[in-house]
């Protein structure tokens, strides 16, 4: 048995999904007249309370397009330091967009607001680059896949508008964050001006995200898009797969948050291994294995050894992840745990 925790990319569409992509009425996106995708957009937009959303092919490239929408070559992004957008895009702010990139550390991935309205560069003094947008993220991947308050996230977003800055977030897990929270996606966007949300992790449609916001944004965000080559044309297929998630996939996160805290009291009970995970996580559980124990003494062999056994897991140096998703079953997620247990005593 093969048991795939590296991530919740790695879901398969099921058969409803593909009958939904094969019935799909498609067009032609580029000009503007797929149906399937046109309706995806609507209904995101509708749903996020924003007057415009634009399909992509990925989490990475809507980010990018928010930046790229918002902000001139030569300006300043505040962002938390562990966030996806500057660790795992490529440099892609810097490449695609000219901008520099303030990080601001903290443990939970929150950010204070007086804090950021301290750091803002007004851009009166040429010396500094002036700062032009605020980006956020929840769930926040790089802090253990913890779900941030939208209090601190409201706090934080009012901040920055208060000293002239735009916003976004960087929503590729809000779904999740949604299921712990019960908020609606309305309220989770409200405080910001742009929002990023996946498709192809735990809603398991096999390509895409979409990026919502004003009309003006938009546009510009769908400009650059043709720009960087993520116009597609007869994109209903996957338009399909994404509609079809969002309504048969969303309930289920919680299946995923409930076998991660299975998998994180089982790990928490092994002398050898500390668990990463609180009250406010969802699919992801991080944990460490202790520098003394044989899998890591002997050179890090933690990742491969599991793999030998069956069950794929991301990480090194002593910190690993494991992804809950929907082609985990109960079955899978006893037999991950028996391996771990036997490997990690």
């Amino acid at each position: 048995m093969i048991v795939d925790f590296r991530s919740d990319t790695v879901t398969r569409p099921t058969e409803a999904m593909r009958e939904a992509m094969a019935r799909a009425p498609v067009g032609d996106d580029v000009f503007g007249d797929d149906p399937t995708v046109n309706a995806l957009q609507e209904r995101v937009a509708r749903e996020a309370g924003k007057e415009a959303a634009l399909l992509v092919p990925s989490g990475t490239m809507a980010n990018q397009l928010a930046l790229r929408a918002q902000t001139s070559a030569g300006d300043e992004v505040l962002l938390h330091a562990r966030s996806h957008i500057l660790n795992y895009e490529g440099g892609g702010a810097a490449a695609i967009s000219g901008l520099l990139c303030r990080a601001i550390d903290s443990a939970d991935g929150a950010l204070d607001g007086a804090r950021l309205s301290s750091l803002v560069h007004d851009g009166l003094d040429p010396h500094h680059a002036p700062t032009r947008l605020l980006c956020l993220e929840n769930t926040h991947n790089g802090c253990g896949g913890v779900v941030v308050p939208h209090a601190s996230l409201a706090v934080a977003a009012q901040a920055a508008r208060a000293s002239g800055l735009r916003t976004h977030l960087d929503g590729a897990r809000l779904w999740n964050a949604l299921a712990v929270t019960g908020q609606s996606l309305r309220e989770a966007a409200a405080p910001f001006d742009t929002v990023s949300l996946c498709f192809s992790k735990g809603l398991g449609a096999p390509v895409g995200s979409i990026l919502v916001g004003d009309h003006s944004t938009i546009a510009r965000a769908h400009r650059f898009r043709k720009m960087l080559g993520g116009g597609m044309r007869q994109a209903g297929i996957l338009a399909a797969a994404a509609d079809h998630a969002l309504t048969h996939h969303r309930a289920r996160l919680a299946e995923d948050h409930r076998r991660a805290d299975v998998l994180a009291r089982a790990l928490g009970e092994l002398p050898a291994a500390g668990v990463e995970y609180g009250p406010l996580h969802t699919n992801l559980v991080y944990f460490t294995v202790d520098a003394a124990h044989p899998l890591r003494r002997d050179g890090d062999l933690v990742v491969a050894s599991a793999a030998e056994h069956g069950v794929l897991i991301t990480g090194g140096g002593g910190r690993y992840r494991a992804a809950l998703h929907l082609d985990v079953t109960n079955d899978g997620l006893t037999h991950a745990i028996d391996v771990l247990r036997r490997l990690l005593v």
